[in-house]
């Protein structure tokens, strides 16, 4: 694969085209929404989906970490589709989990389908973390970010033109401040980066990073005057 390198708030981070984010200064690798467990949690309600989500995304996850071996893993919130998942991983998905991460610092930011810390897992959980100049959470916020950002939960993705129509795929979407990732995880849809609820954290405009097979399609999303009036001066 090949990644795409982007400057945030002076930092030099990578962009995955399996949808992660890799800061090397740090050794750091950070994942948004996971969402394990969705599956089973879908079959509690009677909503009776293939069972293999978790096991899906941890070896996707597990490509990703050979790749990059890092230090440290951070995972922006939803790691787990409710409370309770982590309570229900299957043992032999506790067991790959435990693997992966031998070795590896793992930091839980929590997210609004996973308010507590996962039990019976390695790891530290945080409502958020700064380090340097980036701040890592699982929402972004509105109005001005300094430091740095870097968020998940929208799931965004768009739609690219192509000679053959449009191509819609999960998109990373970026400025110089602000880093929003896609969804990981196998079960988790998408919101379209248009969407005035991620576009409004953009109001002088984006680039997206569509994830491709082995790269990433950059398109940049120009500002509408009416988010640049509602964002005022620089």
């Amino acid at each position: 694969m090949t990644p795409a390198p982007l400057h945030v708030a002076g930092e030099r981070l990578m962009l995955d085209p399996a949808g992660l984010l890799a800061w090397p200064a740090r050794g750091t690798l950070v994942v948004g929404d996971l969402h394990l467990e969705k599956g089973s949690h879908f079959a509690r309600g009677g909503r009776f989906v293939p069972p293999y989500d978790t096991r899906e995304t941890l070896q996707r996850l597990q490509l990703a970490l050979r790749r990059w071996r890092p230090a440290r893993v951070i995972a922006l919130g939803d790691s787990f589709h409710d409370a309770d998942g982590a309570g229900r991983l299957p043992a032999e998905d506790a067991a790959l989990l435990h693997r992966l991460l031998a070795g590896i610092e793992l930091v839980w930011v929590l997210g609004n389908h996973d308010p507590i810390p996962p039990e019976g897992l390695p790891g530290t959980a945080v409502e958020e973390m700064q380090d340097g100049p980036l701040t890592f959470r699982h929402e972004a916020r509105r109005g001005p970010v300094k430091p740095a950002e870097i968020s998940g939960h929208f799931h965004p993705k768009a739609t690219m033109p192509t000679r053959c129509g449009g191509v819609t795929r999960p998109c990373f979407v970026a400025d110089a401040w602000r880093v929003m990732l896609p969804a990981f995880g196998a079960y988790t849809g998408g919101l379209d980066a248009g969407d005035p609820a991620i576009a409004g954290l953009f109001p002088r405009g984006a680039r997206l990073f569509l994830l491709g097979r082995d790269r990433l399609y950059s398109m940049p999303v120009a500002p509408s005057r009416a988010r640049l009036a509602a964002a005022g001066p620089a």
